[in-house]
Order: C-alpha cells, then sequence, then structure tokens
C-alpha cells in the first residue's frame, strides 16, 4: 500500500511539475554578464501601488551554497536596481524574495549569480558577489511586521495576492520565464535539477534495487554528477532509447546510471539491433566508451567503471550504422551492477541518407567520439628525413648522421655523429661522444667494492626499419640486471632496467656512469641549469620533484649531443605551462630513493663524467627496483637553412591580398579568430576555415592553424562525454576560472587559458598517464583537416603530448604529399610555476619532426650570453632554425643564429626590411658558417663581438652582432682563403637596412663601430 502510494505520489509530482514548468528561453544581448551574471529570472508583479512583491523561484539550482550569493532584483522600466529587497529563504530549489516595486505593477528582474573578476583577462578568476544589504531601515521595518506577528499589515503590504502563500506573505508576483543571456548558458533542460523530495520518491519506486538507467540520445548530454535532472522526474527511469541516424554514421546515445547504493563494477553488454525483414547492426559494431577502448600507444584496455552511492554516471556508447540499411533497427542494451541486469529498449530510425565520412562533418552529432579509439599512424613508419635503421654485424646500429655501437651489456659503448660544425651537412669524419662505454655500478656498503655481474650478451628482439630492440642480462650470484633497449628511427634511445635482488643485499649505491669527451661535452642545459656552457667545477644536483621538472639533461656540443632523462615503470607525463605545480612529477623511486639520489656532472680523469646515483638502500630477496632512462642523440638532422630564407610567416588572421604583399609566404591563423575561434577545437567553423585555406592556396600561400592538446575549449561539443571518463581525458584540479567553468562544470578542473572576446574558456587536459584517448581523438581531427580542410600544418604552442603523438601527427600532415609544416612556439618554462625546466630541454623529443622554434614570451634576448642563445634558443645543435619572440626579439643577435621576429606580432620588430635584404642578396644556396665553427672565415678582434657568416661563390653576408657591455670598434679579422674572395678585390659594404643600420661602406682593416647590444649585417663581394 505504501510503496502504491509512493507512486501515486510521483504521477501527480511529475504532472503537476510538468504542467508548472516555467519557460526556459535566451535573451542574447539584454544584459552585461560582467555585471549582472548569466541568468536571471522574469517575475511579474501583480499586486497594488505602494505594495511588498512577494514571489517564490522555484528555480531548481544546481550551484552550491546559493545562500552566499548575491540577488539584483532590476525594474525592467527603468532597468534601475531595485535597493529595497529582503531575502527570506535562499535554497538550491527556491527562492523566497520580497522586494518593493518601484514602478508598480509590471516585469522585474532577478539576478541571481552576479560576479566580477579577481584575475586576469586571460586567466581569469571569477568570483561570485557576496549578499549584500541595501533596503532602508524604514522598508525593511515596514516589511519585519511580518515577523512581529502583524499578518493584517503583512496582506495589506503584498496587496492581496493569490496563489501559494508562506507565512501569511500572499505570493502576489509570478515568475513568467527563467533566462540566460545566450543559448550556451543555458540550464535547461539537463542543468534544471530535480528536488530532494522529487527525488526521494523517485528513489521510493524503486526500493531495493542498487541503480537506475536513464537512456538519452546524445542531443542531451548528460552535465551533472550529483544531481537528477528534473528532465528525469518527468520521463522516468528504464524507458526506451529513441535515436536517429544516418547510413554509414557513428551514433552515440547515453546511458545514465543512478547508483542507489555503491556501484563497483558497471559491465554494459550490447545486443544485435534487428530491422524487419531480418538485417540487424551486430555487436561488433558497438562500443563503450567508458569502459574500454584504445589508448594512445594504440594498447586495446578494460576499465572498471564505479559509481558511488547518489551520484550519476553517463556511458556513452557508439553504434557504427550499416552503409544501405535504411529502416527501422529494435533491440536492447543491458546494464549490470551490483547484482542486477536491466535492459534498455532501442529504436533507431536509420534515414535512407548517406552521412560522409561518418557523420564527422558535423561535430554537433558528437560522431567524433568514435576518434578516442582510433589507431591512425601508430605503425612506427620511417619519417623524412631519416633513413631506416641498419644493423651492421652484431652491436652497431646505423641511422641518419650517427650510429651507435653497443656492449655485451646492451648499453652504447659509444655513440659517434656525422655532423660537421657548421651543422649544414654530413662528413665521413665521426665524432665521438663519450669517453667509455655508458655503464651501472652496483657497491656494497659492507666493503665498498663493485660487486661485479656477467653479462650475457645482446639479442636483438625487433629489426624493423623504424625500430630496433634488444635484450641483455647481467648476473651474479646477488642481483640481477635485465635490459631492454629500444631505438627508433630519428635517435631516441629507451632502456627499461630491471634490478632484482637474488638474495639480501646491503648496498652503498647504485649508480649510473655517462663518461663524455669533454671536448664534446661543451654546453649544459638542464638540472636547474639555463642552457649554456657546462660548468668548470663539479656540478651537483639532487631530486625535487615537488617543485621542479627536473629528471635529466642534455650535455653536448653543436654537432653532437646526449639527452638523457631518469625515469621508472611509474613515469606520469606532468603538467606544463603555468600548471606544472598541480600535477608535478612522481619521484622515481629507484633513482631518488626518497632524499639519498642525485647526480653529479664534472670532470673525472679523461671523461667528464655524470654519475647519476641513488644512494644507500637495502634490498631484500626478491626485491626488484626499475632503473629506467631515455636518451635523445643530437643533433637530428643538419640544418636546412634554405627553407629558413624562403619560409615567412605571418602570425595573424587577415586579408590574404594583404599577408601576400608583406612578403609572407605562411599565414599562422591562431584560435580566437574567425575561421579558428575557439581553442584547440577547429572544428565548428571548418567550412570558413576551408574556404580561406583554398583562396590561400591560389594566391601561392600556405595556412596553419593552432591546434594543440594541452587544453580544450569549453565549447568543445565532446566536453561531457570526456567529462564522464573521469581524469582520462581532462586533468583533477581546484576548479574556479570563468564564471561557465563554474556555472556547469562545478568542480574537480583546472581552468585554462581565456579569450575574453568570445568568452572562450579552456579546460586543461590529463596527457598520457590515463590511457590519453583525447591524442587518438587529435590525430584523427588533425588528419581530417588535412583531407578536408586543406591545412598544411600546425602551430603548436607548448605542447602536453609525448614523442608517441608528435610521429603519428607528423605522418598525418604529411600524407599524400601534402607539406606538414610544425612550428613549436613556447613561453619560457623556467620559472617556479613551470617547474624551472628549460623549454629545449622539455620539448626536445618532438624537435626531430618540427620545421622551426618560437622561443618565445618570457625569453629574455637582451641579458643572456651567446651560449644561452645558442642552446637553448637558436635550436641550430639540434638541427633546427628557429625564430624570436618577446619585445620583438634582439634583430642583430638574432641574425648571428639566422633569426628575425614574428610578424606582424611587434610593430616596431618588423622583418620585412631583414627579408628585403636577404633577397637582395640572394641567401638561398648559402651556407651558414656560424661563429661556434671553427671553420668561420670570419671573426672579430673583441671576443664579445661575434660573426657568423652566409657565404656563397663570390660573396658573403656576414652577421656581426655585439655582446660588449659598452659601445665597441672592432676590426674583421678575414681569412681571405676560406672565404674564396681575394682581398685586392673586395669590397665590403653594410646595406641600408630599416630601423636595423644605415648605408655604410668599409674598407678592409677599418674600425667598425658597434653600438652596445647592437651589430651589423655586411655584404663583402669580390669586385
Amino acid at each position: 500500500m505504501q510503496k502504491l502510494e509512493a507512486i501515486c505520489f510521483f504521477l501527480l509530482l511529475s504532472l503537476e511539475a510538468a504542467a508548472q514548468a516555467p519557460l526556459y528561453s535566451e535573451c542574447q544581448g539584454c544584459w552585461s554578464a560582467d555585471s549582472l551574471g548569466n541568468h536571471r529570472v522574469a517575475v511579474r508583479y501583480r499586486g497594488v501601488e505602494g505594495g511588498v512583491a512577494h514571489v517564490i523561484i522555484s528555480w531548481r539550482r544546481r550551484d552550491t551554497q546559493p545562500e552566499s550569493k548575491r540577488i539584483i532584483v532590476q525594474d525592467s522600466a527603468t532597468e534601475a536596481r531595485v535597493m529595497n529587497v529582503a531575502l527570506r529563504s535562499i535554497t538550491r530549489e527556491t527562492g523566497d524574495i520580497l522586494f518593493e516595486p518601484v514602478s508598480g505593477k509590471g516585469t522585474y528582474y532577478v539576478y541571481y549569480m552576479p560576479y566580477h573578476n579577481e584575475g586576469r583577462s586571460n586567466y581569469p578568476k571569477v568570483v561570485y558577489w557576496r549578499q549584500d544589504t541595501t533596503a532602508s531601515a524604514g522598508w525593511m521595518q515596514r516589511v519585519g511586521r511580518e515577523a512581529a506577528g502583524d499578518r493584517a499589515a503583512a496582506r495589506s503590504y503584498a496587496g492581496g495576492g493569490t496563489g501559494k502563500e508562506r507565512g501569511d506573505w500572499p505570493v502576489n508576483t509570478i515568475v513568467t520565464g527563467f533566462q540566460a543571456i545566450d543559448t550556451f548558458n543555458s540550464f535547461y533542460p539537463m542543468e534544471v535539477t530535480a528536488t530532494a523530495r522529487e527525488t526521494a520518491v523517485l528513489v521510493g519506486r524503486y526500493e531495493g534495487a542498487p541503480f537506475l538507467v536513464f537512456p538519452e540520445d546524445r542531443r542531451y548530454p548528460i552535465r551533472m554528477r550529483r544531481d537528477l535532472p528534473f528532465r528525469w522526474i518527468q520521463t522516468g527511469p528504464g524507458r526506451s532509447l529513441e535515436g536517429a541516424a544516418d547510413q554509414g554514421e557513428f551514433y552515440a546515445y547515453q546511458l545514465g546510471i543512478y547508483a542507489l547504493r555503491p556501484l563497483h563494477e558497471v559491465e554494459v553488454t550490447f545486443r544485435p539491433l534487428v530491422r524487419a525483414g531480418g538485417a540487424t547492426i551486430p555487436v561488433s559494431a558497438m562500443t563503450c566508451l567508458n569502459t574500454g577502448g584504445v589508448d594512445y600507444e594504440g594498447k586495446p584496455f578494460v576499465r572498471t567503471v564505479a559509481v558511488p552511492k547518489g551520484d550519476v554516471q553517463p556511458l556513452w556508447c557508439i553504434i557504427h550504422v550499416p552503409v544501405a540499411g535504411a529502416g527501422t533497427y529494435t533491440g536492447t542494451v543491458q546494464v549490470k551492477a551490483g547484482g542486477l541486469s536491466r535492459s534498455i529498449p532501442i529504436r533507431l530510425e536509420v534515414s535512407g541518407k548517406l552521412s560522409v565520412d561518418g557523420g564527422v562533418g558535423h561535430p554537433a552529432k558528437m560522431t567524433r567520439l568514435q576518434w578516442l579509439n582510433s589507431t591512425l599512424a601508430q605503425e612506427n613508419t620511417v619519417i623524412a628525413p631519416y633513413t631506416p635503421l641498419e644493423i651492421v654485424g652484431d652491436t652497431l646500429i646505423r641511422f641518419l648522421g650517427r650510429d651507435i655501437r653497443l656492449s655485451s651489456q646492451g648499453f652504447p659503448e659509444q655513440i659517434r655523429t656525422y655532423f660537421t660544425p657548421e651543422m649544414t651537412e654530413m662528413t665521413a669524419q665521426p665524432t665521438d661522444l663519450l669517453a667509455e662505454g655508458i655503464h651501472f655500478h652496483f657497491i656494497r656498503r659492507s666493503d665498498g667494492k663493485d660487486m661485479r655481474l656477467k653479462p650475457a650478451g645482446v639479442t636483438f628482439i625487433q629489426r624493423t626499419p623504424g625500430t630496433v630492440s634488444w635484450t641483455a642480462a647481467d648476473v651474479s650470484d646477488s642481483l640481477r640486471m635485465d635490459v631492454e633497449g629500444k631505438l627508433e628511427f630519428d635517435g631516441f634511445l629507451a632502456y627499461t632496467i630491471r634490478v632484482t635482488a637474488l638474495r639480501d643485499l646491503d648496498l652503498k649505491d647504485i649508480d649510473m656512469h655517462i663518461p663524455f669527451r669533454p671536448e664534446v661535452a661543451r654546453y649544459m642545459m638542464g638540472l636547474g641549469r639555463k642552457g649554456g656552457y657546462r660548468p668548470d667545477s663539479m656540478y651537483r644536483w639532487k631530486w625535487d620533484a615537488a617543485h621542479k621538472n627536473q629528471d635529466g639533461a642534455w650535455i653536448g656540443t653543436v654537432n653532437a649531443g646526449l639527452q638523457f632523462s631518469l625515469r621508472d615503470q611509474h613515469y606520469e607525463r606532468p603538467l606544463n605551462t603555468n600548471f606544472y605545480l598541480q600535477k608535478p612529477l612522481v619521484s622515481p623511486a629507484s633513482w631518488a630513493n626518497g632524499n639519498k639520489g642525485g647526480i653529479d656532472a664534472g670532470i673525472k680523469g679523461r671523461s667528464m663524467l655524470v654519475n647519476s646515483y641513488s644512494g644507500l638502500r637495502q634490498l631484500r630477496k626478491g626485491d626488484t627496483l626499475y632503473y629506467n632512462f631515455n636518451l635523445l642523440i643530437t643533433p637530428f638532422h643538419a640544418l636546412n637553412t634554405d627553407f629558413q630564407w624562403a619560409t615567412r610567416f605571418y602570425h595573424r588572421y587577415n586579408n590574404l591580398d594583404t599577408i601576400r604583399a608583406t612578403g609572407a609566404t605562411v599565414v599562422n591563423i591562431h584560435h580566437g579568430t574567425p575561421i579558428n575561434p575557439w581553442i584547440n577545437y577547429p572544428f565548428i567553423e571548418w567550412k570558413k576555415m576551408k574556404a580561406y585555406v583554398d583562396s590561400a592556396h591560389t594566391l601561392g600561400l600556405k595556412v596553419k592553424i593552432y591546434n594543440t592538446i594541452r587544453e580544450l575549449s569549453d565549447h568543445a561539443y565532446e566536453l561531457y562525454p570526456l567529462r564522464s571518463l573521469g581524469h582520462e581525458i581532462y586533468s583533477a584540479g581546484p576548479g574556479g576560472g570563468f564564471s561557465w567553468l563554474q556555472e556547469h562544470l562545478g568542480d574537480d578542473y583546472i581552468a585554462g587559458w581565456f579569450v575574453p572576446e568570445l568568452r572562450d574558456a579552456a579546460i586543461i587536459n590529463s596527457g598520457t598517464d590515463s590511457g590519453g584517448r583525447w591524442h587518438n581523438y587529435y590525430v584523427e581531427g588533425m588528419n581530417w583537416l588535412v583531407q578536408h580542410v586543406g591545412i598544411d600544418g600546425i602551430y603548436l604552442d607548448d605542447v602536453a603530448f609525448d614523442r608517441v603523438t608528435m610521429k603519428r601527427i607528423k605522418r598525418v600532415l604529411t600524407a599524400d604529399g601534402h607539406p606538414g609544416i610544425i612550428d613549436l612556439h613556447s613561453a619560457n618554462q623556467y620559472n617556479p610555476r613551470d617547474g624551472f625546466n628549460n623549454s629545449a630541454n622539455l620539448y626536445m623529443e618532438h624537435f626531430p619532426y618540427l620545421n622551426r622554434l618560437w622561443f618565445g614570451e618570457y625569453f629574455d634576448y637582451e641579458h643572456n650570453p651567446p651560449d644561452f642563445f645558442l642552446t637553448e634558443v637558436s635550436g641550430i645543435p639540434f638541427g633546427l632554425m628557429g625564430e624570436m619572440l618577446e619585445g620583438g626579439g634582439n634583430p642583430w643577435r638574432g641574425m648571428i643564429y639566422g633569426m628575425t621576429n614574428r610578424m606582424p606580432w611587434t610593430e616596431n620588430a618588423d622583418p620585412r626590411p631583414i627579408w628585403r635584404a636577404w633577397d637582395h642578396f640572394g641567401m638561398r644556396g648559402t651556407k651558414m658558417i656560424g661563429y661556434w665553427s671553427p671553420a668561420c672565415p670570419v671573426k672579430t678582434d673583441d671576443s664579445a663581438v661575434l660573426a657568423t657568416v652566409y657565404a656563397k661563390k663570390g660573396a658573403a653576408l656576414v652577421s656581426v652582432a655585439s655582446w660588449a657591455d659598452r659601445d665597441v670598434t672592432v676590426k674583421l679579422l678575414i681569412d681571405w682563403q676560406r672565404l674564396g674572395i681575394d682581398p685586392a678585390h673586395a669590397a665590403i659594404e653594410a646595406p641600408a637596412i630599416r630601423n636595423f643600420q644605415p648605408e655604410r661602406r668599409f674598407a678592409a682593416g677599418d674600425a667598425i663601430p658597434v653600438p652596445k647590444g647592437k651589430g651589423w649585417l655586411l655584404v663583402i663581394r669580390g669586385t
């Protein structure tokens, strides 16, 4: 009987709620969100003149602590704020409000979430105004009589009134509508919450059930985790799913699980969908994104879905609709948890229309969700300009410009590079990096002696053009070291080192030695050092992962170097770009060993030794530690100087004829523009983008777009499906940021970049450690943009993905002959927020696939020495060239490295005059011979004034730049024979270059004035 009463009550309540549900609408441009918030309630006062308006608003809010937020009542006739307002009760369900109807009968607006910004424009910190009191004492005294028991007076002040009453205050003001400032900000229908009573009645109907299932079409993404939408009170659980799709489309739908008790394993089982006549959609065409998939490395996985009591968990499912299969398909999908199984009927109407590309051209349909499980471009095929790996004999492996000879332990015994110091070509004369092979020491505590392990030799287990891998084992009676090595075609070498105690051990240390040849170990970058010359004395470093994004360094010279990074089996990629401290490195248990591990680097004997030690530790028999490490062997390839001179970027959306007239050849389209408005989500305005790209191509221009993975726009259609995956896609965090994020996500996210003009707010992505399926989506998306929109590459901005994704991106960008240009911008990461990492060190794993660097905001081009420019900014030791950004850069110092600045970012640093000077001289085909090369034919007599030569037959362009602390005069020291010009018939002239230098002629041996921080571009020709 009690259950029957509950059912009846529920039906009556549902009917009543449905009948009285107020109208939800949007009012674009009707008010300013920055002063009044994004939401208001329109109410109509129907009482007497001079009365008190009383309204009860059933607003069903999802925000917490609404009683603390300010309420602003506005007179619609005058748009003036009504000052006399009394709040009787403010809860998430209702607002009981009295106010003075200053204009008498008519419409008033109640704004209930006004806010202000206490942060930066691009990183807002929206704070909701606290409740305030603006009512006069007299008015409050007047309405306060009700509290004193003068109910007759209350009725008089209220003007009689009709409808529901509370405390004998007649309700004389009715709600006429709920309005959002635009459709995007609307709460309707999936964020209009059920009341506690409605929820209790619903739960009562299904007493004893572990969960309820609410199916939803893709049109209504489930948005709330801790509240039921009022829509579900109206529709009830277990109803059939009604959907519609085109042939060939990937149709997405949801199963909303409401846990009535804790659920530890939720399973989804698909059944075939059948059409009249016997045609079916098989189970193989269906998947649930929440219960499993394929990670960013192409590995299938299964995920356990657990739901806490009282929470809502959406399960997003996909059906690949068959081609030539129009009609009505019916069947069921089964959800099992808590010992109960529920079957949900499905009715899918398949139209006679054939979708294009599975419907991905219509992002609102969420057909692209199937991209999350993509394996596109996963095979490790060799990417140009790299060459296939070649194994010679038993231990030598060759690859582009480098080779490795392995020791019997499986470690590099020698690493050689074949690049000239100028980095413009390769040579037959190798440069050896190592003074002796890389090796480990296992030192007993008892006597301080090294334990001797017997090597079993190297066994190759994979021999492909893109990857060579091998194993080795080193064993003693006390310890075993298993080595797995993998070399890829670009010079990336990954080691998994498993150390196992065969009996109880007391060790003084386990360490790894990388003995560099001192003449090669000229520069160092990382481990708390900015890029530049390595220290002369012993350098000591300790782990501090909570504050510092440091686990290795790059050491080398321009044409030979090695980056090493220390890991263990639990490595997770940390966040970067202002967010490192919210998800820092996890210190490797092996290398860090609590606070005992560290790295010492300095001259020892005939090597510059890098000693990575882990300190005292005890191992019990069977204990295993992972001393993993990665190596990157640099340079990756020779410099492509002709690409530098011919490829000129324009970094702004603009009229294409205007861009072409500047001499630029490539347009970089940032986000926040008409054809690419939403950060890292370039799919909504893709038709406009395609029209722009097509027009650019007819003018001989290329177009690249801003698109990375670090954060994602709140305008992404897939936002809520991605949120349903926990922290796989989005990072955990404190919430906050822009108002839309706080109002529609609630909590558990990190707010990222914000574009005020578009009110586009981004959320920080997690990376790869949780599966990284957004990387799969990203690769598919880039492929689609290349194939369907025609983009020529991407402009990356502080990326958050690893080399696996970078290789896949390069493959799809260069497929079918597309240019696939990639340039990487980074703000200087050497600061507390980013964990004091060097941008070049952080992103070196991506360098093999880049075409240009832009380093970047906060890089100081005025107060850093040349060795900093060379190692941390220019890209030259890695086979790349770069550009400058901060303040327009220093054009004189930049030209020493072949760099100009970004156009048209800084008005007072226009690169076009230098471009014209390049063209007038004829830079294509020149050989760049930098000041760092022993073969540079031009030097100065002042060590603080450097010269780089761009030489061709019969002429040379000489870039001179000063790092002296004052104005100086210098003389050129010219090796005329090496320059190939007869000094008796040579002319030295400085062409006029606007904002760079005046026209001037010099004779050989003349003193040349060089202002502080400036320089010259001098043309030397044989006459």
